[in-house]
């Protein structure tokens, strides 16, 4: 059957409707994932379009997921970080939700702490076991939308679960049920997409959560789990391991719209970044993060990563205020306690430091040589050097320049005396066998003995 598409406006052929495969042995797919060697990634040839949503944003596991590869937060750390997320998302909602559990008597605090402050972003949502009363409870607490997990792959429905695919699919259509019942908006978490039976459970499962949507005139989420890191952002590339083959199946293959499909992933490939920007280009309206990347394992996508990659796809920060990413990091560092990796992008202690001379003389002349944007005016984080062996006098001249602030006619020179000087006691350090860079303080104490005082210790 022809018909015109409403999203691409061109006549298609009507889709194709895929039915439950409930195998009698579970589809691992050895043949991609073996587990004594790396998993493999397989193309197919096969291209799918792009479709950017009209609208893309954010959305923050950080009390939730995040939560769970550390010390759980405290309420009012968890209140702060909330009030600093609504900052850096802006009024237009960028950073559109965050979720929380709502367990224990500490969860339920920090959750109506948050509340209480009234603010319209991020929205507040949750994660719950699916049992009727904690529907019920969340819709008591006023909150529209909870996440609900539904395992997807046959690593999970054969060999955690002890279930073929029709009970599990039975199970998780039951639960969901029970959240409409209850007026509550579930949000499927398809854990382990990228391990599961695309055709033969995903469709056919989401098509049933679909058409169980519209007769109780309730919307329902789809949440694309990338639980191990599997994903694959590259065309071309083969199910079940193509970020485009995933959601360009769900929105084409199960309708759902755009609005209502998120992706959410891990870094155990180094890819949460790339899979997040492939999924929105390809239809996903909504990435699923968390704050600095910190989850299980090897982490979840930075919050402050898709901050970027949002402006540099849009063209437009849209209203985020990204100097509360400093802010952000340095409540983690002082008030938290967690050691940021100091090569972290945007975050960490050197992101934006060089200790190599020759670029030090360069960010003298111009900054932007290497320096990656304005840091100064995007994160409150000027570029700075790190003075050792490699800095040269060009990186000694940068290092005094910003840290003590001096206007363009106080600046020093390479060529100027105390740089000199400076120069040959750092050379008489690294000879002598040192072999960390010099301190903040024992570069000021030094520049205030060679200038009898006119530079002091800030």
């Amino acid at each position: 059957m022809l018909e015109i598409s409403p999203k691409t406006n061109l006549l298609e052929q009507k889709n194709y409707r895929y039915s439950l495969q409930d195998v009698a042995e579970p589809n691992l797919y050895r043949d991609i994932y073996d587990y004594e060697s790396v998993p493999k990634v397989p193309f197919n040839h096969r291209r799918v379009p792009m479709g950017m949503p009209e609208e893309i944003w954010i959305t923050d596991t950080s009390f939730r997921d995040g939560q769970q590869s550390q010390d759980p937060y405290t309420p009012d750390q968890i209140c702060d970080l909330f009030q600093l997320m609504s900052r850096l998302g802006g009024p237009y909602g960028i950073i559109r939700q965050t979720e929380f559990f709502v367990y224990s008597k500490k969860d339920r605090e920090a959750l109506e702490k948050c509340m209480a402050l009234n603010l319209r972003f991020p929205e507040i949502t949750t994660w719950i076991r699916a049992r009727k009363e904690d529907f019920r409870l969340v819709r008591d607490l006023g909150i529209r939308e909870t996440g609900i997990l539904v395992s997807c792959s046959d690593y999970h429905i054969f060999k955690k679960m002890k279930m073929t695919r029709s009970q599990a699919m039975n199970t998780y259509l039951e639960t969901v049920a029970q959240a409409f019942e209850a007026g509550v908006m579930p949000r499927c978490h398809l854990e382990d997409i990228t391990r599961a039976d695309f055709y033969g459970f995903v469709v056919p499962f989401v098509n049933e959560l679909v058409k169980m949507s519209q007769d109780a005139g309730i919307p329902v989420r789809i949440r694309a789990c990338d639980t191990m890191g599997y994903g694959v952002p590259y065309p071309e590339v083969a199910l079940p391991r193509s970020v485009p083959g995933i959601i360009y199946g769900l929105q084409h293959y199960s309708d759902v719209e755009s609005s209502y499909l998120e992706w959410h992933g891990h870094n155990d490939f180094y890819k949460a970044v790339s899979n997040a920007s492939t999924a929105w280009l390809y239809g996903a309206a909504a990435v699923n993060c968390s704050l600095l990347g910190i989850g299980e394992r090897t982490g979840n996508i930075p919050l402050e990563a898709m901050c970027f990659e949002y402006a540099s796809l849009r063209g437009s920060l849209d209203g985020m205020d990204t100097t509360v990413i400093t802010e952000i990091a340095d409540y983690f560092k002082n008030r938290i306690g967690y050691q940021i990796p100091p090569m972290t992008p945007f975050v960490g202690r050197s992101f934006n430091v060089t200790r190599a001379g020759i670029h030090a003389d360069g960010l003298m002349k111009d900054e932007e040589i290497y320096n990656i944007f304005n840091t100064r005016k995007l994160l409150k984080r000027p570029a700075s050097v790190m003075i050792g062996p490699t800095s040269g006098l060009a990186g000694i001249a940068y290092w005094i320049n910003e840290n003590y602030q001096l206007t363009a006619s106080e600046a020093v020179s390479k060529q100027d005396p105390l740089v000199v000087e400076l120069k040959n006691w750092i050379d008489e350090q690294f000879s002598a066998g040192r072999v960390s860079s010099l301190s903040v303080n024992e570069m000021e104490l030094k520049i205030e003995e060679l200038t009898g005082g006119r530079l002091a210790r800030l």
